[in-house]
């Protein structure tokens, strides 16, 4: 099936127990894993919260050279071995076509970041690797090139592709990046993936996350992603938009509250 069919039958992609496109998906944690204690504290609460999915990153692209770039594999251990003590299913970004492969043995789903939308190559290493995929859109990436790189998953072989709207670079510096709810319901009409918000590097602010996360629910996101940290004032990584981990369970409670209105 082509990324631009509309079928009927919408896709519905299955990562453990979380189905996106038949419910509304929460996926919580670090933004990056810092260590066992950090992303095992994590964990427990986001299971705790009710989320659906643990996030945490164990390589990160960072614009500047100098910042934390994750702990890489061993990140990736950590995260796999705290979401199976909670039952939790796991994403993590994969940034190169060699890491691909060891980081599909570990966690549930791959994800594909802003900055490495059309790399194309990545992308299709990724496709072949049967991994359910989460596809974020680029910094400056137009709908129509969001979907043809979409198209290089599927057609690699990998039907199951969550697209995630995380703000785009616009004029406009009073937030990190400008999030575009209208591509939610645009989607919804020109593709049968599901689509979910990134509400925290859309933002970069964390009083900003809870509020775009209810729109996200309420235009009808297959779920969302948020930053969560034990500790985000000493956050290694993207602290200033990471929740608290006791503000997951009123963000869970109030997103899927209005997802299920949304629906009706």
């Amino acid at each position: 099936m082509k990324v631009k069919e509309t079928p009927e039958t919408r896709t519905i992609v299955e990562v453990g127990s979380a189905r996106f496109g038949n419910g509304f998906v929460v996926i919580a944690g670090p933004c990056a894993v810092e260590s066992e204690e950090q992303i095992e504290e994590a964990a427990a609460a986001v299971a705790i919260a009710g989320a659906d999915m643990l996030r945490g990153g164990a390589f990160k692209p960072r614009t500047s050279p100098y910042s934390f770039q994750g702990l890489g594999l061993d990140g990736a251990r950590l995260l796999a071995a705290a979401a199976r003590r909670q039952g939790l299913p796991c994403v993590t970004e994969v940034v190169a076509v060699a890491d691909v492969h060891p980081l599909a043995e570990l966690v549930d789903m791959l994800q594909i970041g802003a900055r490495n939308m059309q790399n194309f190559e990545l992308l299709k290493a990724v496709g072949r690797a049967g991994r359910p995929v989460l596809l974020k859109r680029g910094l400056s990436a137009t709908v129509e090139e969001w979907l043809s790189a979409a198209e290089y998953l599927l057609d690699a072989g990998q039907p199951n592709v969550v697209l995630c709207e995380r703000g785009i670079r616009t004029f406009e510096p009073s937030t990190r990046n400008t999030l575009d709810l209208a591509v939610v319901p645009l989607l919804r009409r020109l593709t049968h993936l599901p689509v979910i918000v990134d509400p925290s590097h859309a933002t970069g602010r964390r009083d900003l996350v809870l509020p775009l996360a209810d729109a996200a629910a309420a235009v009808g996101a297959a779920g969302i992603m948020v930053d969560a940290h034990p500790n985000p004032e000493q956050a290694r990584c993207d602290g200033a938009q990471s929740l608290h981990l006791s503000e997951v369970q009123k963000l869970t409670r109030r997103t899927k509250f209005f997802a299920s209105h949304a629906r009706e």
